[in-house]
């Protein structure tokens, strides 16, 4: 859960950088990126926001963006309502991939609002496990990217934020 909520982009803008990169911090678990983007303000749009928040993790090493991969929850945690054999093929499946590759599977559906189906994270698990390792890599940044696109706009809430109370 994220602790900044709802800010609206001209509040955001006008944070000071320690409060800008901590509330960016929780977008996506690297300092680097944060504040970077956070360096990046004064932005005139949400549009404007996300490119840099993309370019940012495009400039992430790849050790820094598998640290980031490390902090998000292994796809069998995710769902507590899970029954013991789905969440088990699950953790099987995220194992085998996190060995193929070298670091956490990545991706956005297990954070979608309305929920996700385990099938088809086994499905996409299974598609994935066949992609060479730099299709692969590019797959996972473009999936970070989608979560850290959420987080972003949950972080400045509808247009103009919520009003303070």
């Amino acid at each position: 859960m994220l602790m900044h909520q709802g800010l609206g982009l001209e509040t955001f803008n006008d944070l000071p950088r320690r409060k800008a990169v901590h509330a960016l911090y929780e977008c996506c678990c690297s300092v680097a990126w944060a504040s970077r983007v956070a360096d990046g303000r004064r932005y005139s749009s949400r549009t404007d926001l996300f490119a840099a928040a993309d370019s940012q993790l495009a400039e992430l090493s790849d050790s820094v963006v598998d640290s980031v991969a490390a902090t998000l929850p292994e796809p069998s945690k995710v769902c507590a309502a899970m029954d013991r054999d789905t969440r088990g093929a699950l953790g099987t499946a995220a194992r085998a991939y996190e060995g193929r590759f070298g670091y956490a599977y990545v991706s956005s559906r297990l954070f979608a609002p309305e929920g996700f189906e385990p099938r088809d994270i086994l499905v996409d698990l299974g598609h994935r496990l066949d992609n060479d390792d730099r299709t692969e890599r590019t797959v996972m940044r473009a999936e970070l990217a989608k979560i850290n696109h959420g987080r972003l706009d949950r972080l400045l809430g509808p247009e103009g934020g919520w009003p303070p109370y």
